[in-house]
């Protein structure tokens, strides 16, 4: 599925023309207006491609490496997992008001409301961002009560209903004043807006309908990833209210640092400090790489601060197999402090030498000028 063709926009379409499409989209397919068969796979074609390429992070990913480089980064491709909040937004400018399955439930404090999602920062090593690794992490979050299957209520209890509001969560108040008769709607005093009877709470989660436990996963971090790489885990956040979709954890993975390479992107990056003879005359050496120990040429005359490119020794691309950044090795020309005896002996020799041959050059010079003049 091609996301930008889902929704009709450019590649390079701004955020603001992405959500004008997805509205005008969404609202011809929305299940609650259209009742034509495909009609609900085709919106949720359209939430995945509009929650995609309205994330910074996932749309470069998808740009890159399309779909399998979102699910290589952790993320669910076949999941309907829009910021329900954001929709419920979206549809109130259509149709004045929250559309079915997206109310956000502060009109019916018993609707299914999504948990919220939980962050985990790790740290990982250099090599485990490079290469991929599998880690165990342990994280608190709130789990459904088993107790009372998450419904708040002691199973045994009989007036589960708030006396005072009746079930609704909120009560309304008659004022009145001299200017004539006030009508307020607040929230009610005895349950605070659950609807639910307090005398009917259940004893261990205290009529929250979840409680928070230690929980361990292990998990996969793919190749490629750097610090600020963010992996997504589908409903491992705090359990949903009333039946609602538990939220997501996500990761953050943070990259140590390497003594010996310097990272930038996919890209390494080291320093070689030669000989001056080495610059001269050129040299073959061996040098590490994130891949291992490599020879390289260096040739003839080079200069400090010239670079030689070891293609395709670099960081594995984040979804792809085959690809792989450049590692670049930026030579530094060693001039020596101290000589022995006979390597002063070679310099000066070498010095006299380049004087003479200089000072050939400059007589030749001269003579082509003299004779260009008597021409």
């Amino acid at each position: 599925m091609d996301y930008y063709e889902t929704l009709g926009v450019s590649k390079n379409a701004t955020k603001d023309e992405i959500k004008k499409a997805f509205r005008q989209l969404a609202r011809k397919y929305h299940p609650d207006v259209n009742k034509e068969e495909g009609a609900e796979e085709k919106f949720k074609e359209l939430g995945r491609a509009y929650e995609t390429l309205m994330d910074d992070n996932k749309r470069e990913l998808y740009d890159r490496y399309g779909e399998d480089g979102l699910r290589n980064a952790g993320y669910n491709t076949n999941a309907f997992d829009f910021d329900f909040g954001d929709l419920g937004d979206i549809f109130s400018s259509f149709f004045g008001g929250g559309m079915s399955g997206f109310s956000s439930g502060r009109s019916n404090p018993n609707a299914p409301r999504r948990g919220a999602d939980l962050r985990l920062d790790i740290e990982i090593d250099f090599e485990e961002a490079i290469f991929g690794c599998e880690k165990e992490i342990k994280f608190d979050h709130l789990e459904t009560c088993q107790e009372c299957q998450g419904s708040g209520l002691d199973k045994n209890a009989k007036d589960t209903v708030c006396p005072t509001c009746h079930g609704q969560g909120r009560v309304q108040q008659s004022t009145r004043t001299i200017l004539g008769s006030f009508t307020s709607v607040t929230v009610c005093p005895t349950c605070h807006g659950s609807g639910k009877n307090p005398k009917a709470a259940c004893k261990k989660c205290r009529g929250q309908g979840s409680v928070e436990k230690e929980k361990t996963l292990k998990i996969k971090i793919p190749h490629g990833v750097d610090t600020g790489s963010k992996i997504r885990l589908a409903n491992e956040g705090d359990a949903g209210v009333n039946g609602g979709r538990s939220g997501d954890l996500y990761v953050v993975l943070h990259a140590k640092e390497s003594n010996e390479f310097l990272r930038e992107g996919f890209d390494i990056h080291t320093r070689l400090n030669i000989s001056i003879p080495q610059a001269v005359l050129g040299d073959n050496v061996v040098i590490n790489t994130i891949h291992g120990a490599r020879t390289i040429n260096i040739p003839q005359g080079i200069q400090s601060g010239e670079k030689i490119v070891l293609k395709d020794l670099g960081v594995p691309h984040l979804g792809s197999d085959s690809q792989k950044g450049s590692h670049y090795v930026t030579i530094f020309v060693n001039t020596p402090k101290k000589l022995s005896e006979k390597e002063e002996k070679l310099y000066r020799e070498l010095f006299e030498l380049q004087k003479v041959n200089s000072s050939k050059k400059e007589e030749s010079l001269l003579e082509r000028v003299k004779a260009s003049l008597k021409k």
